[in-house]
């Protein structure tokens, strides 16, 4: 059915920069919901951004200006461009497919931000 793959993680020091990419397989990602979470470790998967298919996006309240969300439908692929980063966002990010049945998920791809 439907495939996701994460990409772009890394580690890199507090301030710096990473944008991660979700490619999904199929043809029903034009139409569907995205979104990333992430999950520290011994913590719960939390919110991180969601973008609907039409574009509009919606963040959590701590990487509000800071992050950004978007998608390109051509390339079935949605991507999160992370700015100013802190120590807390250490996590793996994971990218979301919504579906009327089901929320699909990719593997995740570690960040790691460094002091």
């Amino acid at each position: 059915q439907v495939q996701l793959v994460e990409s772009g993680g890394g580690l890199v020091q507090a301030g710096g920069s990473l944008r991660l990419s979700c490619a999904a397989s199929g043809s029903i990602f034009s139409r569907s919901a995205m979104g990333w979470y992430r999950q520290a470790p011994g913590d719960e998967r939390e919110l991180v951004a969601t973008i609907t298919s039409d574009g509009y996006t919606d963040y959590a309240d701590s990487e509000k200006g800071r992050f950004t969300i978007s998608r390109d439908n051509a390339k079935n692929t949605v991507y999160l461009q992370m700015n100013s980063l802190k120590p807390e966002d250490t996590a793996v990010y994971y990218c979301n497919l919504r579906t009327p049945l089901y929320n699909y998920w990719g593997q995740g791809t570690q960040v790691t931000v460094s002091s």
